[in-house]
């Protein structure tokens, strides 16, 4: 896609960027991820600054394809089965091989790193451009919305982040994270990859870390993706004054309302949330009401996000 705003950068430019050592966003299927090579401490701390992320939190490695993942990472039996689950929304988080070439800053100091295989095209190009494993968590400020579209993270970085647009992210949510210890599975974050069909995948259930398990992926901090709007969950209808996120058919409207899904389509929802809530947002409305979302498929996901973004902020 051509450049079309002073922040964007064409794939080569973007690819040179990164190796030069900078950040650079990029368009992958679940939200834009805000890039460094993951082998130069320099080029991580970067993403921290610019984000103003806390160190503790460690970020996801995107990999071209098998061979670079392998290279980072030990995987068991369990491990690999799930990697035919690749390319998509989903990050395994794997013991650290002792000769990878990584910043300590990814992993937080553990000793496991966390890696995906994105489906989007052009993160795939820019990927095996740099010839690198990149470093790329969601390309917003710390806490905030994640950006679904490259107009988005202009706004939220006022054009000061090089963009590759790449279009709308078709999935829209974060990827799902699943520690793997030998055969052992536990889902640290429900994502774009329902937890139904990783088990069916398997053929068995997985576990499901708990709320107060340690920090050992993004997203598990208890307030993050959050606007600036309050948010109201749950909710039957708005009150005076608030914006309304709906959700199935027969929703009761107001001044400035939208619908995830009027038939009641989590994949179709899942790809609106971050989305609408950057539009109610910038409405300049003080709260936000969000009607009740069902806690299957990909509901989980949906309502992991948004009982986060109401969560009390530090």
């Amino acid at each position: 896609m051509q450049p079309n705003h002073p922040s964007d950068v064409d794939l080569e430019t973007a690819a040179a960027i990164l190796r030069s050592g900078n950040v650079c966003a990029f368009p992958t299927e679940t939200v834009y991820g805000l890039g460094a090579m993951a082998s130069s401490s320099d080029a991580v701390l970067k993403i921290f600054e610019t984000k103003r992320r806390p160190r503790f939190n460690p970020l996801i490695v995107h990999c071209a394809d098998m061979d670079m993942a392998t290279a980072l990472a030990e995987f068991s039996p369990t491990a690999l089965r799930l990697a035919d689950l690749w390319p998509g929304p989903l990050t395994l988080v794997l013991p650290l091989r002792e000769e990878a070439q990584i910043s300590d800053l990814v992993t937080a100091g553990l000793d496991t790193i966390g890696i995906r295989i994105p489906a989007h095209p052009v993160a795939q190009q820019l990927i095996a451009t740099v010839g690198q494993p990149l470093a790329a968590p969601s390309a917003n400020p710390s806490g905030r919305i994640s950006p679904t579209t490259a107009d988005q993270v202009r706004t939220m970085f006022e054009g000061q982040v090089p963009v590759l647009d790449g279009g709308p992210c078709n999935t829209g949510l974060e990827s799902t994270i699943l520690a793997v210890q030998g055969d052992k599975v536990t889902q640290l974050r429900a994502g774009g990859l329902a937890r139904a069909e990783i088990e069916t995948h398997l053929g068995r259930q997985i576990g499901i870390a708990g709320a107060d398990a340690a920090i050992a992926a993004p997203g598990m901090m208890k307030s993050h993706y959050a606007p600036r709007a309050a948010l109201r969950l749950n909710a039957a209808g708005p009150e005076e004054g608030e914006a309304f996120l709906a959700f199935g058919p027969n929703q009761p409207e107001a001044r400035t309302s939208l619908n995830l899904s009027e038939t009641g389509d989590f994949k179709e929802a899942a790809r609106n949330l971050f989305a609408f809530l950057h539009q109610l947002d910038a409405s300049g409305v003080a709260r936000i009401a969000v009607a009740p979302v069902p806690e299957e498929g990909l509901g989980e996901a949906i309502n992991d996000r948004l009982r986060r973004a109401a969560a009390p902020r530090a």
